[in-house]
């Protein structure tokens, strides 16, 4: 066509939208929505990826570079930007043989020699100045409530240097020991302002008034608290008495560097050889070329293809399949508005033909359509995605919990969401246009329907492809990565547009049910059979939402089911557990006071049971040197890659085989308990912790026997404890390798009503016995029901008095989450679908004018027109839920094989492996969404539609 012929269509296209401004309204909103959401994600992810200078101020603020010791002794291997622990350390003292003597090399011996801040001077260019940078424990400080767990950090907030880095956005920066400043997050939650004093535990004859807001703009969601350098971090009890701050005890440093200096990259691999990583300014911002770095050299020989690339491609395949079904289901709801506009608009398109014009002509009159509402709906969208980003910026920088870097709008990123935009609108107006050129110019004039029976050929070409995209969809899921993005999103779409071409053909077969119903129904159906040019496009509009739907309900409710298989309890249903865990030995004197606080704060917990740590030399608890004890499968029962006789390297190829193909290797070690594998206490403690109401296993743990509760674990009557000294280093910087001591102990094995793999639980008589030592732990409660949220909370307020951690829970078992977002996401495409079913009713109400005419004169009653809408509109939607409620299923189920495959690696169980690719259909929803729809669609458009018959002249 000529462009003054597309001039001409657009006009009319134009004019035509203008007229009918519902249904362009219509149009425009369907290609908008999802304009908008993709404008929306495409610049917040912009914004928030962060560019190689927004990155440099995140991590080191003003300074020249960011210096830290990893270990001295050691050489280093880094990337440029040696950011989320991208480096390798070797020490020769972690690497001696049979007590041999450490191999260092000059650098190695002069980084164990010097001391690090000296050492860093030393090699730094000249004039240059360390800012220590060091984070501090996490401690409690005094809220308006109680006691508050918060980070610390000492900082002079005054120096420029932590500009962009640590920046105060409210108040002013501490200048004297007494002051200190706090994240917003801080303040949240202890209910304190600016002005207010709180106290660090430990230190509370120094209390700190807060001056000042300041925030990490990478994690806007801490909570820390700022001092000045030398007043908190080295006060701290169970510090060493340096405050970790000062230059000489810091190991990492903010690098302020003289006017002219810079950090290249042979400074950085200068550095590295004395265990040092650097984060330079220059080199992040000017990195050198991959294959100059030894980091990214020995990773890529070591790991090759990583698993995360593999989980990425995982990532890609789902976001594909997304997408692409989306637009697919908005080509198919706007496309029954363009036939809509093609069927009002007959005689008009008659007229053209009429005059000279070919089926080109009224093609592009039709597609005209789509472009001018297609690029209308894509600008609208465009515009208020980015308003909607810059006016929602702060709130969405503070769920994110980090800054953006700048507002980051790419033009090219948004010229190809434009012309998404337009391609949905042209898709949509294709068929409408194809069955507009291809109508009889006579029976356009006249309003007359020219009706053909459905093309076989056709509907096996739908079957075709109906079968070739689920098979497509399905051997790609299980297919190689290189493939599976195309084969599952183009078996999925091929599949779906089977069902579309399929449409015509299965609405005759539907028709054939109208024998065996009232005259209601009966009539719509044959209505529906008669005019199937524009009851395909609605029944496909209403199988593309339902599809959706399905797909998203089956695909949650199968992640659900796995997370309910993967979730292991931490104890019986309701089941109250006190634990210190692994704290400081300052909590475990305070056990008793924990203990009664519970049992005051929630009343018939029923009898208690006493956990106690078991410990071989020593009590791991502020940081003193403690054994390990573990307790061991049958020597025969073990995975070869974890009991090595010898400390002969092995290579990953060989742990990755013998991990893929030996049984022994392939076990689901989860467990639930935070008590550690070997615990001591009484039948009370098997009862209330692993739910083994057993006499007998009482009476054994009672007779000095150990209780085990995986049969792996147990053979002959014997468990197998494997204990060792605590690790040594000598003067010369070698470490002792201690040698494993095995020993057999007499045992039982109870089920327990949780996974308890490699678990045991002995008397602490039997613990003396063997040489062991027993330290409190915690205690287990097991009332008859479990506590109520509100109790619960009464009892945490009153720990938080004594302790600022987490020490008590309710076991409640697994909480499903996916239910209230399945349902939401059912309402919605419940709502989409209702509005195709109604875009469709209004197309065959006015089709059937001439229809109601007749029944009107032959005396039916004014009601007949209201009936016969609700059962136009029940009819197409049931048709299209039932099409939906199939298509829907095989997206669900390719996802889920292709995250059951990713999550295939060595030494995954079987059972693992079945949990992550489970495929759950949610059949009340489903049968919902079918049954329901329909009834809801006919409901609403009976009552939404007049019952009074206008009579037309008949024409022809």
């Amino acid at each position: 066509m000529k462009p003054g012929a597309w001039r001409l269509a657009l006009r009319i296209a134009r004019r035509d939208a203008l007229r009918a401004k519902g249904r362009s309204a219509l149009v425009i909103a369907m290609v908008a929505l999802p304009v908008l959401g993709v404008t929306g994600a495409d610049v917040f992810f912009r914004s928030a990826t962060l560019e190689p200078a927004e990155r440099v101020v995140r991590a080191m603020g003003q300074a020249g570079g960011q210096l830290e010791l990893i270990d001295r002794g050691a050489s280093v291997k880094q990337a440029p930007d040696p950011g989320d622990h991208s480096y390798l350390a070797v020490n020769p003292k972690y690497e001696t043989k049979d007590g041999a003597a450490p191999q260092y090399t000059p650098e190695q011996q002069r980084s164990r020699d010097t001391e690090p801040a000296r050492l860093a001077r030393e090699l730094l260019p000249p004039g240059s100045t360390l800012v220590p940078d060091y984070p501090g424990p996490d401690t409690a400080a005094s809220s308006t409530e109680g006691l508050l767990t918060t980070r610390t950090s000492e900082a002079d907030l005054t120096d420029p240097v932590w500009h962009g880095r640590l920046d105060v956005i409210e108040g002013s920066a501490p200048t004297n020991d007494q002051q200190a400043a706090v994240t917003r997050e801080f303040l949240n939650r202890s209910g304190l302002r600016i002005g207010d004093r709180t106290t660090v535990r430990g230190l509370e004859s120094t209390p700190f008034t807060i001056t000042a807001v300041v925030e990490y703009p990478g994690d806007l969601k801490g909570t820390e608290l700022v001092t000045r350098p030398g007043t908190l971090i080295g006060k701290l009890p169970g510090s060493s008495g340096s405050s970790g701050r000062d230059t000489a005890g810091a190991t990492r440093w903010l690098v302020k560097l003289p006017a002219g200096a810079t950090l290249d990259w042979a400074k950085v691999t200068e550095l590295n050889g004395y265990g040092f990583v650097l984060a330079s300014r220059s080199v992040i911002l000017h990195p050198p070329a991959r294959a100059d770095v030894p980091y990214y050299v020995e990773m890529d020989r070591i790991h090759g293809e990583s698993g995360t690339a593999l989980l990425d491609r995982t990532y890609v395949v789902i976001l594909a399949t997304v997408v692409g079904m989306a637009l697919l289901e908005i080509v198919l709801l706007a496309g029954p508005a363009f036939a809509v506009g093609a069927r009002r608009s007959r005689r008009q398109l008659g007229l053209l033909a009429a005059a000279g014009g070919d089926r080109a002509n009224v093609r592009a009159v039709v597609l005209g359509g789509g472009i001018v509402l297609g690029l209308t709906g894509a600008a609208l969208g465009l515009g208020l995605g980015v308003a909607l980003v810059a006016l929602l910026r702060t709130r969405a920088e503070e769920y994110s919990g980090a800054r953006f870097g700048h507002f980051n709008l790419q033009p090219l990123d948004l010229l190809g969401v434009l012309l998404v935009g337009l391609v949905t609108g042209l898709l949509a107006a294709i068929v409408p246009a194809v069955q507009a050129s291809r109508q009889d110019v006579v029976s356009a004039l006249t309003g007359r329907d020219s009706l053909k029976p459905p093309s076989r050929k056709l509907a096996l070409l739908g079957l075709l492809m109906l079968g070739a995209g689920s098979a497509l969809a399905l051997v790609g899921a299980t297919s190689g990565f290189s493939s599976r993005t195309l084969a599952v999103l183009g078996g999925s779409l091929l599949a779906e547009l089977g069902m579309v071409v399929l449409a015509p053909y299965l609405v005759g077969l539907f028709g054939k049910l109208g024998r065996w119903l009232p005259l209601g129904p009966r009539l719509a159906l044959r209505d529906s059979v008669r005019h199937r040019g524009r009851t395909a496009p609605a029944v496909a509009a209403v199988m593309a939402a339902v599809a959706g739907s399905v797909a998203v309900n089956v695909y949650l409710a199968s992640y659900d089911e796995q997370y309910r298989r993967e979730y292991v309890a931490a104890g019986p249903p309701g089941a109250v557990i006190l634990g210190t865990g692994y704290g400081t030995g300052t909590e475990t004197k305070l056990l008793p006071q924990m203990r009664d606080t519970v049992e005051r704060s929630i009343t018939a917990l029923g009898p208690r049971a006493d956990v106690s740590h078991v410990d071989y030399k020593g009590d791991c608890q502020d940081g003193n040197p403690c054994g390990y004890i573990q307790v061991m499968p049958p020597k025969e029962r073990r995975c070869p890659v974890f009991d090595r006789d010898t400390d002969d390297p092995v290579g990953p190829g060989e742990i990755k085989r013998v991990m893929s193909t030996d049984p022994r290797c392939q076990v689901n070690e989860r467990r639930g308990s935070q008590y550690g594998d070997l615990t001591a206490g009484d039948a009370n403690l098997l009862r209330n912790l692993y739910g083994v109401t057993d006499p007998a296993a009482g009476q054994a743990l009672t007779a000095g026997k150990a209780v085990v509760f995986d049969p792996r674990y147990f053979k002959d009557g014997k468990v197998v404890l494997r204990y060792s000294e605590p690790i040594t280093t000598g003067a010369d910087g070698v470490r002792t390798k201690p040698k494993n001591i095995e020993t057999a102990v007499d045992a039982v094995l109870a089920p327990s009503a949780m996974p308890a793999p490699g678990q045991l639980v002995i008397s602490p008589d039997t613990a003396t016995r063997l040489g062991f030592t027993t330290r409190p732990a915690g205690s287990v409660w097991l009332p008859g029901t479990a506590p109520s949220d509100g109790d619960q909370q009464k009892a945490d307020g009153a720990l938080a008095k004594l302790t600022d951690r987490t020490v008590l829970s309710v076991e409640r078992g697994y909480q499903s989450k996916a239910g209230l977002v399945g349902l939401g996401l059912a309402g919605f495409a419940g709502l989409v679908a209702l509005g195709a079913a109604g875009i469709a009713t209004g197309l065959a109400a006015a089709d059937s004018q001439r229809d109601l005419t007749t029944l009107a004169a032959v005396g039916a009653e004014p009601r007949i027109r209201r009936s016969l809408s609700g059962f136009q509109c029940g009819v197409i939607a049931a048709m299209g839920t039932l099409l939906g409620a199939v298509c829907g299923l095989l997206p669900a189920v390719a996802l889920r094989k292709v995250q059951g495959l990713a999550a295939d690696y060595p030494g995954i169980s079987p059972e693992e492996l079945a949990d992550k690719s489970s495929v759950v259909l949610p059949w009340p929803t489903i049968a919902a969404t079918v049954v329901v729809l329909p009834l809801l669609a006919a409901a609403l458009a009976a009552l939404l539609t007049r019952s009074r018959i206008s009579l037309l002249r008949r024409t022809g």
